[in-house]
C-alpha cells in the first residue's frame, strides 16, 4: 500500500499544479484537512477542511499567487499510511509581484488509499519529527 500512497500524493500535487480541483478531491477523503504550520506557531492561521476548504485553497491560489507551483525534492512512504514529501513552492504575488520560493516538509496521512490530512511544515525538521525520523 505504501507505493500506492506515494502515487496518490503525486497525483494530488499534479492536480494542484494543473488547478484541477476535482482531480485533487478525488485523491482525498471527504473530511480532508490541509494545515500550514510555521516554526513559531503550531497552526499558522491557515487551515482548510473538507471539499469547501480545498475549493477555498484553490481560489486563494488563483487570487493571490496564480503561477504557484510545487516541485518534489524528496518523496517517500513512511509506514503503511503516511507519506513524507520535501517540496519547493514557487510563484509570485498577483498584486505585489513578489516572488515566493519556499521549502516545505509535508506530511500526508492516508486512510484507505486517500489523503485525510496534509500538514505543511515550513521547518523540515518538524516534518521529520512528525513522522518519527528525527529526535
Amino acid at each position: 500500500m505504501s507505493q500506492e500512497n506515494v502515487e496518490i500524493v503525486e497525483r494530488a500535487v499534479a492536480a494542484i499544479n494543473q488547478r484541477d480541483i476535482g482531480g485533487y478531491l478525488a485523491c482525498c477523503t471527504d473530511d480532508v484537512e490541509l494545515i500550514w504550520i510555521t516554526p513559531t506557531s503550531e497552526v499558522a492561521g491557515a487551515s482548510f477542511e473538507g471539499a469547501d476548504g480545498i475549493r477555498r485553497f484553490f481560489a486563494d491560489i488563483a487570487d493571490f499567487n496564480p503561477d504557484f507551483n510545487i516541485a518534489f525534492e524528496r518523496l517517500e512512504a513512511v509506514g503503511t499510511d503516511r507519506v513524507l514529501a520535501f517540496m519547493q513552492l514557487t510563484g509570485s504575488g498577483r498584486a505585489s509581484g513578489i516572488s515566493t520560493d519556499a521549502e516545505t516538509g509535508n506530511v500526508y496521512d492516508l486512510v484507505d488509499g486517500r489523503i485525510k490530512r496534509i500538514r505543511v511544515f515550513f521547518d523540515r525538521e518538524q516534518a521529520l519529527k512528525a513522522v518519527g525520523l528525527s529526535e
